[in-house]
């Protein structure tokens, strides 16, 4: 099984509506060795499980990504997919984008495949290509430009409040609402959802919405302190530290 790593946005800042419906933005990722499981293997026949997280059976960004590969090799790849879901859905951690990166490098290296990985991972999402990569990197336009940044260690609390939100209704929301903030999409995320703007501020001071929300997490010195932010927090939780580049 190979892992697909989470990412947290240290920063967000959305600049305008593009006219293809895409918001141009300006982000720092952050990959964190929160991760899903991927596993694939060559079969008669392309399947797909998963276990974990509840995840469309039939149309997810595994078999999405799969598809993508299958028509850029111009060929079919039957394959087992499997996958444990760790990341909340929904959460603004990336777990689908890093998921369909995972897809799209296995069956590259599993089928010696000569295609082009950066422009697929373009077209199946925003954060696709990040997790091509991982490490931390300035991110410019609908995400997809990319510039890797030193990053030391670096621990997170991550709190996530149930709620799953979608990354089109908030933008949306923010063509109406406009943000602010080292999250610009905050206020957006809580005009979509009432409930989160209660959740985060029960979290206390230095805690901060990841991505279109719905998680938020606290940078810290050390693990223990980590630990102890989130000891009293009755919701799901995690520890994550700061991942290198792996590519």
């Amino acid at each position: 099984m190979v892992p697909a790593r989470a990412k947290l946005n240290l920063d967000l800042k959305v600049i305008a509506r593009r006219p293809d419906g895409f918001h141009d933005l300006y982000t720092t990722f952050q990959a964190v060795d929160l991760h899903d499981l991927v596993e694939i293997q060559p079969a008669d026949h392309t399947e797909f499980q998963s276990e974990g997280f509840e995840i469309d059976q039939q149309d997810n960004s595994l078999l999405r990504a799969h598809r993508a590969v299958e028509e850029a090799a111009k060929t079919t790849l039957p394959v087992k997919i499997r996958v444990h879901k760790r990341i909340p859905p929904g959460s603004g951690m990336g777990g689908a984008s890093s998921d369909a990166a995972v897809t799209l490098r296995s069956l590259q290296t599993m089928f010696k495949l000569k295609i082009d990985a950066e422009a697929i991972a373009e077209q199946l999402g925003s954060d696709v290509p990040f997790f091509l990569l991982g490490g931390r990197a300035r991110a410019e336009g609908r995400g997809e430009r990319l510039v890797p940044l030193e990053s030391g260690p670096t621990w997170f609390a991550i709190a996530w409040p149930g709620i799953e939100l979608t990354t089109k209704a908030v933008y949306e929301a923010w063509d109406e609402v406009k943000g602010e903030g080292p999250n610009e999409l905050r206020r957006s995320a809580e005009h979509v959802e009432p409930r989160l703007k209660q959740f985060g501020e029960s979290l206390g001071p230095g805690w901060q919405m990841t991505g279109s929300g719905s998680a938020f997490f606290k940078p810290l010195p050390t693990e223990q302190e980590a630990h102890d932010a989130i000891a009293r927090l009755e919701c799901w939780t995690t520890v994550a530290t700061g991942m290198p580049r792996w590519a």
